[in-house]
């Protein structure tokens, strides 16, 4: 039987070509687009740990997407907490989405505070603020946009002058000084999240205790760094599973109806073979079993394909953009193959059920 079934897909190399890159790209797209996805969620929970806090503070109603609350409340609230136990910095942020160019957050920060938090920059190029029009860059977007230190950039509509390259992984991509971003948004002395750095991290659920029983702070959106970055998942940000389902259902409905058009026509045009078999004592049940055995390969190499362009497609989109992280899971591997097999068997079962039900002495009076 196995050998039948190769010598049916090499007889048609064409169709069958069709049909594999058709499984390809179904597994392709899906891969990519969770991997990007996942990637930026995972980017974005490695540049929050790498700030060094242990708490982090939010005004009331905020999002825990950066960037989206801006910058209510007044920065004298990093005074209060000082005076808290277990409290041994605090560092007031601003926090900024831009649109201009890429969607990014940009923060404002003091940088002798903000580098209290985790041990401070580090310098690849350049060296820390010197006016009120610098900004600091890390590596990646460096490389993204070949910026090399004293060049301008433009920020917000308007011009800043790169003091400092920094190694990537400390929250944002590109750090303003914190008076500067707050004049340009029209919030002078506000800020956007407190970010907390404790005597011991084992301290932090006290510590958040101890934040909302400050006078005032009851309704302040307070969690430990660990719950923040557990927060930071697929299904926590709005749209982000939905959309995910739609690419997955579109990818298999692609899948599904070239898998479908194949075997149907291969089953249309293999009448005479099929009665055959059947004169031969071949039952329903062996009939469908060659059809879908016959899927299953095309999937099986379709899958294969895609994964393959699936990690090369990875590795130049992470060379051209380093800015856009990739995640390939072995979860995700596991899941598209499924996705594709089923997709694939449930195309090919009506044109596999319809083959078995052929009369032997129609298909052997077929032309």
């Amino acid at each position: 039987m196995n050998k039948m079934i190769v010598a049916n897909l090499l007889h048609r190399p064409i169709r069958s070509l069709i049909s594999v890159t058709a499984i390809a790209l179904e597994v392709t797209l899906i891969l990519l687009i969770v991997g990007l996805s996942l990637g930026m969620i995972d980017d974005a929970r490695s540049r929050q740990q790498g700030i060094g806090a242990d708490v982090i503070v939010q005004p009331p109603g905020s999002s825990f997407l950066s960037g989206i609350t801006g910058a209510p409340v007044s920065i004298k609230v990093a005074d209060r907490l000082r005076k808290l136990p277990h409290v041994t910095a605090v560092a007031p942020v601003v926090m900024m989405l831009s649109t201009q160019g890429a969607v990014e957050v940009i923060y404002g920060i003091d940088l002798p505070n903000y580098e209290s938090l985790g041990g401070g920059f580090r310098y690849l190029a350049g060296g820390p603020f010197q006016g009120p029009n610098d900004v600091l860059v890390d590596d990646f977007f460096a490389l993204t946009s070949k910026a090399k230190v004293g060049e301008k950039i433009r920020i917000l509509n308007h011009e800043f002058r790169i003091c400092g390259i920094v190694e990537h992984g400390k929250g944002a991509r590109k750090f303003l000084p914190l008076t500067t971003l707050q004049q340009l948004i029209g919030a002078e002395g506000k800020a956007s999240v407190f970010y907390v750095k404790l005597d011991n991290p084992n301290n932090a659920n006290a510590v958040v205790s101890a934040v909302k029983s400050v006078p005032g702070m009851e309704t302040y959106s307070v969690r430990s760094m660990r719950d923040y970055i557990s927060m930071m998942t697929a299904s926590n940000l709005p749209g982000l599973s939905t959309f995910i389902n739609v690419v997955i259902g579109v990818a298999v409905t692609i899948g599904f109806i070239v898998i479908f058009q194949a075997m149907y026509t291969a089953v249309m045009e293999r009448t005479r073979e099929i009665g055959i078999l059947k004169s031969l004592g071949a039952s329903k049940l062996y009939i469908v079993n060659v059809i879908l055995r016959e899927t299953a390969l095309l999937a099986l190499a379709g899958i294969a394909v895609g994964m393959a362009v699936s990690y090369v497609a990875s590795a130049a989109i992470h060379r051209r953009f380093p800015t856009l992280p990739m995640l390939l899971t072995r979860g995700w591997f596991v899941r598209a193959t499924l996705i594709a097999i089923v997709g694939a068997l449930i195309g090919a079962s009506y044109p596999a059920f319809k083959a078995a039900a052929k009369d032997p002495i129609d298909a052997l009076a077929y032309e």
